[in-house]
């Protein structure tokens, strides 16, 4: 049994990337007999203490970042919050999900005590450029900057995780220089997979689609970054009357979407879903025809994995970590990051492949058994228990299912 404490700005029950995979992990090393704590931002002024499946969770105080991001925490004079917590608890190790204020004072205190440590970073720039002026959404110099703050924490670790080849390559191209390793955040297989007793007529009638059309889902964080914006286009140059697009997910620029689809002429073939429970989500992927994915910001999109799993055709932008989830014309196809007039192209090619679908489909579901929560979790164990017994990582790890692959040079073992 290990103690390992894990340490972010997001958990349940917010649902981005990052979220879903510090959840998952935390209750699957919990359900393995390892203890676990979280530190996450409280979404009150004040330090609380819960436990949910089985993971003790400190609710670190916090307040909004702005009224316009609500589920943006922004922890203050945390730090001797953190070290009692941390001093309490004696991890074997502590596992940081991200660079900001929870982090680095996780980092210092198990410094200060000699504990391993690793960070899996769910980090781009582009995902705080987006929702900048627009001066600075281009600006080399504000780029840099992010990723000095980033690595200023990351290279100080014993060793890092991404959750892509791709997120690997490009933590090597900005001066990473400790132990890096690809491991798949996973996705659960038992919640999203093929399911031919789902009722998409009540699904729909709930979610107000139309059974009689074609239907393309989006599902994510509707904030500038994901460029839902190209899809309203897209549906504006298909002209289609026999084609809706479903939008799941809450978020900040929710409201110019809806301007736009206004503008654009195309409400009725839009449908803003809201926020979908958990519940629901499994069964609406297996209800829709399409997934869709345009955000430039991806290092996996967990969200475009759950569709793979219910045996959808995919459309995803070709960019970052997108293209590693789509072989062209065997499961989907990509289309230039920007560039709404090839997404209504591939869209419309995709719709004339109806008969293609199911074979589509299952070469999706196929593809993503690599991804299974199963295969994350055992070599998060795995890395875990060799850092903790050995305080090494292998020079050339075997490939495996989760994507382990050759990591990125290191000026030395961990500490």
């Amino acid at each position: 049994m290990m103690r390992i404490a894990i340490v972010g700005q997001t958990y349940y029950p917010s649902a981005n990337g990052q979220a879903v995979f510090t959840t998952q992990l935390a209750e699957g090393l919990a359900t393995n007999h390892h203890e676990v704590v979280v530190i996450a931002p409280s979404n009150r002024p004040r330090t609380t203490v819960v436990r949910h499946n089985n993971v003790v969770v400190h609710r670190v105080r916090a307040i909004a970042l702005m009224p316009r991001y609500p589920d943006v925490r922004l922890t203050l004079f945390d730090g001797d919050i953190v070290r009692c917590i941390l001093t309490d608890f004696q991890p074997d190790l502590v596992h940081v999900q991200d660079h900001y204020a929870l982090s680095r004072s996780a980092l210092r205190v198990a410094k200060e005590n000699h504990w391993l440590t690793l960070g899996t970073n769910h980090f781009m720039p582009e995902n705080i450029l987006m929702n900048l002026p627009f001066f600075l959404r281009r600006s080399a110099l504000a780029k840099k900057l992010l990723w000095h703050s980033m690595l200023s924490v990351f290279n100080r670790l014993d060793v890092a995780t991404a959750p892509t080849h791709t997120a690997v390559r490009i933590l090597q191209g900005q001066d990473i220089r400790v132990p890096l390793l690809p491991i798949s955040c996973g996705i659960d297989l038992t919640r999203f997979h093929p399911d031919p007793h789902v009722r998409r007529e009540d699904l729909f009638a709930r979610y107000g689609l139309d059974p009689a059309r074609t239907i393309v889902l989006f599902v994510g964080r509707i904030d500038r970054e994901k460029r839902i914006d190209l899809l309203l286009d897209a549906m504006h140059l298909l002209q289609r009357d026999d084609v809706q697009l479903a939008i799941a997910g809450k978020g900040s620029h929710l409201p110019a979407l809806r301007a736009q689809a206004k503008a654009l002429n195309v409400e009725d073939s839009v449908r803003f879903l809201g926020f979908v429970p958990e519940d629901d989500l499994p069964r609406l992927l297996n209800s829709v025809d399409l997934f869709v994915m345009p955000s430039e910001a991806e290092l996996q999109s967990i969200a475009t994995l759950e569709a793979m799993a219910t045996a959808n055709p995919i459309l995803v932008a070709r960019a970052q970590a997108l293209p590693e989830l789509v072989e062209p014309g065997v499961n989907g196809y990509l289309f230039t990051p920007g560039n709404s007039e090839e997404m209504a192209q591939q869209l419309q090619r995709l719709l004339a492949e109806k008969t293609r679908w199911r074979a589509m489909g299952a070469a999706s579901w196929q593809k993503v058994q690599q991804h299974s929560l199963a295969n994350s979790m055992a070599s998060y164990e795995k890395l875990y228990q060799l850092l903790i017994t050995a305080c090494s990582v292998p020079a050339q790890p075997h490939a495996d299912a989760a994507g382990w692959g050759a990591p990125a040079p290191a000026n030395g073992r961990p500490a």
